[in-house]
């Protein structure tokens, strides 16, 4: 898969957790990401905490390549609920039309 930058990709990571981040900067041995967010499963489904808690919520941060052993495009809804936690931006519910 070829990594872009400005777009939104889930990596699970070595140690077992999966975050979703936005990659400013792809280089041979290091992406530069930006508001790094853990995806953890709870009673009530998935749910998003903060990957570094003490930094500041806008710095960039460098993830090695040797950090994480899977990448993907996130699905559209875990994607949604990333654009409303870090920009506040509320996407509307996608309509679906039913027939029978």
């Amino acid at each position: 898969m070829n990594i872009e930058a400005n777009q939104v990709y889930i990596f699970k990571l070595v140690t077992g957790e999966e975050l979703i981040a936005r990659v400013e900067q792809s280089h041979d041995n290091y992406l530069v990401i930006s508001n790094p967010i853990s995806v953890v499963i709870s009673p009530q489904g998935l749910q998003m905490i903060p990957t570094l808690l003490s930094a500041k919520q806008e710095a960039h941060v460098r993830l090695n390549s040797n950090s994480y052993s899977m990448v993907s495009e996130p699905r559209e809804d875990v994607a949604d609920s990333y654009r409303q936690a870090t920009t506040g931006i509320t996407v509307p519910p996608r309509k679906q039309i039913i027939t029978g």
